[in-house]
């Protein structure tokens, strides 16, 4: 793998966690600088690897979260994001008994377990499935590294396979978009479900690209409000008393 791309705490602030994030198909680790700059503003100290080959490792992991370790190690909680098929190779770990040293797991726009990949077509018809939003387009047109027409090549039927057999002991998210046509949302629903600390948010209008898609500001919302719940053991911090909306 290349070097990573980091994203580090503001200086005088105590670092709150370590997110470790594996990119899907065709993406760079460039795709998420929004994401790593909003998560590390909040004093979350954040790595996005490149996107893994055939196979992603427990060992692949420890030695990406070793980069981030100051003092005893990475600052905890210490959670794996992953998205598209970077979602399907983290959660196999888990299927394979080869789990990382984690705390918690956030799965974003996990491919539908028997589906292949989105119908070849052109560059536009690629970004209609990733995203409507004009600055990610924008991003993922100029970014060089980004390898167009990888949506089309099907995430391999084992991988998915093992991500949906996984059953992770540690909390979980998993996000979709409503529009999202790669998705499953039945099953991702019964995935959670099968899971003794789980959370499925079906995010309205959006696409393929969850994390990035016009929802973003919402969807790193709960990214953080998952994070900090973390810390307090699962127990939210804010709870509505009373609403009348």
């Amino acid at each position: 793998m290349s070097e990573p791309l980091d994203f580090h705490t503001p200086e005088g602030l105590l670092r709150r966690g370590t997110v470790l994030v594996v990119p899907g198909r065709g993406e760079t680790p460039q795709t998420y600088t929004r994401l790593g700059t909003r998560l590390a503003f909040d004093a979350y100290r954040v790595r996005v690897i490149e996107p893994p080959g055939e196979t992603l490792t427990a060992r692949d992991a420890a030695a990406a979260l070793a980069g981030t370790a100051s003092g005893d190690g990475p600052a905890a909680p210490v959670v794996l994001l992953g998205a598209d098929a970077g979602a399907a190779a983290l959660a196999a770990l888990y299927a394979d008994g080869d789990a990382p040293a984690a705390d918690a797991l956030i799965l974003a726009g996990l491919p539908a377990p028997v589906a292949g990949g989105a119908e070849a077509g052109s560059w536009d018809d690629e970004l209609g499935v990733r995203t409507a939003c004009p600055t990610h387009r924008g991003r993922l047109t100029e970014d060089t590294g980004v390898r167009r027409g990888a949506l089309a090549e099907p995430v391999p039927p084992a991988l998915l396979t093992a991500a949906y057999a996984a059953r992770p002991t540690v909390p979980t998210l998993l996000l979709s978009g409503e529009l999202d046509p790669l998705a499953d949302h039945s099953a991702l629903a019964a995935l959670a479900k099968s899971l003794d600390r789980a959370r499925h948010v079906l995010v309205r209008g959006a696409h393929h690209d969850v994390l990035n898609d016009l929802q973003h500001r919402s969807v790193a919302a709960e990214v953080v409000g998952f994070l900090e719940t973390l810390r307090e053991h699962l127990v939210p911090r804010v709870a509505v008393q009373s609403s009348t909306w």
